[in-house]
């Protein structure tokens, strides 16, 4: 059975990054290897794998040699850095500026938990008041998070430098000090 995990912002490739984050790497080369090694640590080849955007910076080949030794099936949220991931297709299941993703969970009300996949974090979201979940990535742990709110940042900056599984991400949620906006209200 398949497990599903979350994360953004890998930044394959991208050395600036490492400065920009202040990553703890030596050089691209080291931070390639970690993220790979953490990515694979966690996720197996039947899992399915969320990528919230900014997947990589590489080209090419060394887009391919990176890719092809991540494990699980991938899917991807664009980014504002993806002209690599566009122009190598061949490694995502499919690439969205968006997506709306229904998990089965019988722990959940009507069995299943939603959640909005996007880069960018949103203040509001479709079904948020229902208890809808929003992911992202783009802020590299500098968005403070909010404990009323059902959302986070899911980038490796913010993670340790892995991958979330659902059951992760649950536990992290159903810990926020959210209420439903239209509860009934006793007169």
């Amino acid at each position: 059975m398949s497990t599903i995990f979350f994360t953004s912002d890998h930044h394959f490739g991208h050395a600036n990054i490492i400065r920009f984050c202040n990553r703890p790497f030596a050089n691209v080369e080291e931070m390639n290897e970690e993220l790979i090694r953490r990515w694979n640590e966690r996720i197996g080849p039947d899992d399915e794998v969320y990528h919230l955007g900014d997947f990589a910076m590489s080209r090419g080949e060394a887009f391919d040699r990176i890719a092809s030794r991540l494990n699980g099936t991938k899917y991807l949220i664009v980014g504002n850095h993806e002209a690599s991931a566009l122009n190598n297709r061949k490694w995502f299941k499919w690439i969205k500026e968006y997506y709306e993703l229904k998990v089965n969970d019988p722990e959940r009300p009507a069995g299943v938990q939603r959640i909005i996949l996007f880069h960018y974090a949103m203040r509001v979201w479709r079904g948020d008041f229902r208890g809808t979940w929003h992911l992202y990535g783009h802020s590299h742990n500098n968005l403070p998070e909010k404990p009323d709110s059902l959302s986070f940042d899911i980038g490796v900056d913010a993670n340790n430098f892995y991958p979330l599984s659902y059951e992760e991400v649950k536990a992290r949620m159903l810990k926020k000090e959210w209420k439903p906006p239209f509860a009934l209200r006793e007169e």
